[in-house]
């Protein structure tokens, strides 16, 4: 048996309050810089549609992919690229084997989406959420995702990304989620021009080393959203195929 050499991939979070920026101008192109800015391989993004009609994305297609991203199939409108706001864009050096929608217990329009990607010869599944405003869901919520992954078919090395809307360090309903998974808190994310709140987090599975997670901040990104983008750089588990394969 050989060991391929471990991949190691830079995960970026953002809520991108639909393009429109600190000065209330709707500028997806901007965001697009952003994205651009954070040097991320997959780009975890929340509130990347809009709320009425058929949801239609916030960033138009043609500009994702002039940007080199791919959109993983969550979408359920036609011109749509998430589902409750949630997307995943991925780099074109990243394999999508699937994408699904993952239903959460909710009293307003809330969701998440999931990603069973392939990078080289190894697997990652990247889960992307946007948890309840109030407060009152979150702990469900929170359950619910845990039990989405761990019922999935395949057990995968797996990373948990997005705006969990918690101001607070590790409240008792997320330690469904931190029995099992690292807790990534990169810094303060919101709002923008002032950060103050750990909103935006990540829970990581023990397969995943976290070498290293940051809030990405520069003064474009300061306007382009009420959010900073978080992210994390993690280095996969080392798969292994016969010699010769």
């Amino acid at each position: 048996m050989t060991a391929d050499p471990s991949e190691t991939v830079k995960v970026a979070s953002y809520n991108i309050r639909k393009a429109v920026g600190t000065d209330r101008r709707h500028n997806p192109e901007r965001i697009m810089r952003v994205l651009a800015e954070t040097g991320a391989d997959i780009a975890v993004l929340q509130e990347a549609d809009r709320r009425l009609g058929e949801r239609p994305s916030a960033l138009p297609a043609g500009l994702v992919e002039e940007a080199g991203w791919q959109v993983v199939p969550v979408a359920t409108s036609r011109n749509g690229i998430g589902w409750h706001g949630n997307a995943i864009l991925v780099s074109p050096r990243i394999d999508i084997i699937r994408g699904a929608r993952l239903k959460l217990p909710m009293l307003e329009p809330r969701g998440a989406v999931l990603a069973d990607l392939a990078i080289g010869s190894q697997p990652l599944r990247i889960v992307g959420a946007h948890l309840d405003l109030s407060g009152l869901w979150r702990p469900r919520q929170i359950r619910a995702l845990g039990h989405h992954v761990e019922g999935q078919d395949q057990p995968l090395p797996t990373l948990i990304a997005g705006d969990f809307n918690e101001w607070r360090g590790l409240p008792a309903g997320f330690q469904h989620l931190a029995r099992n998974f690292e807790h990534v808190r990169p810094g303060p994310s919101f709002p923008a021009r002032w950060p103050v709140a750990h909103l935006d987090r990540m829970f990581a599975s023990p397969e995943l080393t976290v070498e290293d997670a940051a809030v990405h901040r520069s003064a474009l990104a300061a306007s382009a959203s009420d959010h900073l983008p978080v992210w994390a750089r993690l280095k996969l588990p080392v798969m292994r195929k016969p010699d010769g394969a």
